[in-house]
């Protein structure tokens, strides 16, 4: 599919309002549509790997679309695909009829339309199949990651709140009998405990209007933008969050110029599809810097987002015209580094908890202790 200078640049303008529906943590958002697409990342892995195989088999589209169609038993997915069975029905071609529906990016539709201008639908198909694939996996392995130590913490978050307002109040009573000074560990406790009660609904209303509050702002651009650094400048946080996003940008990119798809389209998709603010900005100066004649590589060695090893090998795969080759293999390094890195995060997350738990639950009970123990000495 041949693209013409002037459609890019009638169209630059979409990639100059990126998308702003998510926030700094979109990397475990289940989807990349932009429309608010009903179908999720397994089901589009499933219809694509599914296509691919009965073509290859050597059935004809429509065919394949309505045993597809057959298969599904959700009414909302299986209305989707009836709807494109019906438009190859009526002539139209499979990438236009994924594009009016609605429920499919334009990486996804531009791919497909490519596939059957080249004649290799088929390896198109798993290519984005594989896309999906690997999408999931890594949203899984960062939702496993995350899981432990949320529950662990909020599991925190309820112990204390019942110490402070079950198990201090009853040691307050206790103590209002005894007359002497009390430990200045146990008086701070106290003193929290007291606070904690006193003002309990307070705190709480407060926590829910901050939550209100960022979550209304969630879609604005200065959110957003300092959001994503706030986020990248977390220990070890932000370096997982910046190698997912790396590991998406390098598979995506191999996908799309693999399939022949003009470098400058492949960023504008790009930039519609990563909805992280330091990439989107990324993209646009991409774009920007290409049609004033600029490499890719010299537009990106102007950001820090980018390593030095990703810089001269996007400078080599330039000059000997491979970046889908390149791309492909800087995506497998980045994410066996990013597994890595989970794993460490995984081995390392539960001790630290478990200890730092245990520690917090043990300082209020050695405050509580601590003035019995006096006492009892006193008699002694």
């Amino acid at each position: 599919m041949s693209i013409k200078i002037e459609e890019l640049k009638t169209k630059k303008e979409l990639v100059k309002s990126p998308k702003k529906e998510a926030g700094a943590f979109d990397f475990l958002s289940k989807e990349i549509s932009l429309s608010g697409s009903s179908l999720k990342d397994k089901q589009k892995e499933e219809f694509y790997s599914n296509l691919g195989m009965l073509l290859s088999s050597g059935i004809d589209m429509r065919s394949s679309l309505k045993i597809i169609c057959e298969e599904k038993t959700r009414k909302k997915e299986k209305e989707i695909f009836e709807t494109l069975y019906e438009d190859m029905v009526k002539g139209m071609n499979i990438s236009d009829s994924m594009r009016a529906s609605g429920h499919f990016s334009d990486y996804e539709c531009y791919s497909v339309g490519i596939g059957e201008e080249t004649g290799r639908l088929n390896e198109v198909l798993n290519d984005i199949a594989k896309y999906f694939s690997n999408r999931i996996k890594q949203k899984r392995q960062l939702v496993n990651t995350f899981t432990y130590p949320t529950i662990v913490i909020v599991t925190a978050l309820l112990v204390v709140i019942f110490m402070m307002n079950f198990i201090v109040p009853m040691f307050m009573d206790i103590f209002k009998r005894f007359s002497g000074e009390l430990p200045a560990l146990t008086q701070m406790v106290m003193d929290i405990s007291k606070a904690f009660n006193k003002n309990f609904l307070i705190y709480l209303t407060l926590i829910i209007a901050i939550i209100s509050v960022l979550y209304s702002l969630r879609k604005r651009e200065a959110f957003r933008k300092y959001g994503s650094l706030l986020v990248m400048k977390i220990p070890v946080v932000g370096s997982l969050v910046m190698k997912t996003y790396l590991v998406r940008y390098c598979h995506t990119m191999a996908l799309l110029l693999s399939a022949r798809i003009p470098l400058l389209r492949a960023i504008r998709l790009m930039g519609k599809m990563i909805s992280f603010h330091p990439f989107e900005q990324a993209m646009v100066r991409f774009e920007d810097d290409i049609m004033h004649g600029k490499t890719l590589y010299q537009s990106m060695s102007s950001f820090t987002l980018f390593d030095s090893k990703m810089k001269s090998l996007t400078k080599v795969g330039e000059e000997i015209n491979q970046l889908d080759r390149i791309y492909t293999g800087l995506s497998k390094q980045y994410e066996e580094e990013l597994q890595h890195q989970i794993g460490i995060l995984n081995s390392l997350l539960e001790p630290i908890l478990i200890i730092f738990v245990g520690l917090f639950v043990a300082l209020i009970l050695v405050a509580m202790y601590l003035p019995m123990f006096q006492m009892s000495n006193s008699f002694v």
